[in-house]
């Protein structure tokens, strides 16, 4: 699992280096128009760097304060993202499958038998079903308060953690926001020191900006799609165990006749 952890976070990583590589392929085509040719060369050295030298290089030069801690949020993120996803595909059941072999079982050998198929199966929906079964012996009432409360705790366990994902996603492009404020203020202060306006100094400051609040942006947006993916995720399974639910309680209804 951490292995794999390691592997997405790595590729998302070289997935922004290539965005920034693209953005920096722009830069120097124009420097080669305006520039002489000894900046033409250096132009055509720095575009054949590689992912890795240019995500390193941009990192640097958008300060490794800011940019370190967004990079955080995006691998705290990811992590909590694929835990997620991880346990969401694990407790998924094929319902219909279970109601059937609920039913089987309790026409055949009782309530015993249908726990015991319960047992054995993962996911939400079959721990709803032994829960239900459980108490069926008192009435169906009980039956029916014992789901709906341990559907109401299953439900917290498939949102554990989740409002971590929406906290990186608010907070990274507010950090990368941040690190442009902050990079126009030095930007400012540069211009102020040297008594002048020198364009150098202003587009150093401005780039330093700009990079910050790339970076903070696709770490959002990253992590925003793997949250939608999550909630729908989520959405489907209490579907499930709702539509379930209900389908118990009928099964338990024609048991008790």
């Amino acid at each position: 699992m951490k292995r794999l952890f390691s592997i997405l976070a790595i590729a998302l990583i070289m997935a922004f280096g290539t965005a920034n590589a693209t953005t920096t392929a722009a830069t120097i085509a124009t420097t080669v128009v305006s520039a002489t040719q000894e900046a033409s060369t250096d132009g055509a050295a720095e575009e054949s760097l590689g992912f890795h030298q240019e995500l390193k290089k941009r990192f640097i030069e958008g300060g490794p304060q800011f940019m370190g801690i967004v990079l955080l949020c995006l691998i705290l993120g990811l992590a909590i993202a694929i835990e997620r996803i991880v346990f969401l595909n694990l407790s998924t059941t094929n319902s219909k499958k279970l109601a059937q072999n609920v039913e089987d079982a309790l026409q055949s050998g009782g309530i015993e038998a249908a726990k015991e198929v319960c047992r054995n199966t993962k996911g939400p929906i079959a721990s709803i079903y032994y829960q239900g079964l459980d108490r069926a012996d008192e009435s169906i009432e009980s039956a029916e308060k014992a789901v709906i409360a341990y559907g109401g705790v299953q439900m917290g366990q498939l949102e554990k953690n989740i409002s971590w994902i929406s906290l990186f996603i608010s907070l990274a492009p507010m950090l990368g926001f941040m690190g442009t404020v902050i990079g126009m203020i030095q930007a400012f202060d540069k211009i102020q020191s040297a008594g002048g306006m020198d364009a150098t100094l202003v587009a150093g400051g401005i780039k330093v900006a700009l990079l910050t609040t790339v970076f903070g942006l696709i770490v959002a947006i990253i992590l925003q799609v793997f949250y939608n993916y999550i909630i729908a995720k989520i959405d489907s399974i209490v579907n499930d165990m709702e539509d379930s639910s209900i389908t118990l309680m009928d099964m338990l209804v024609r048991y008790k006749k």
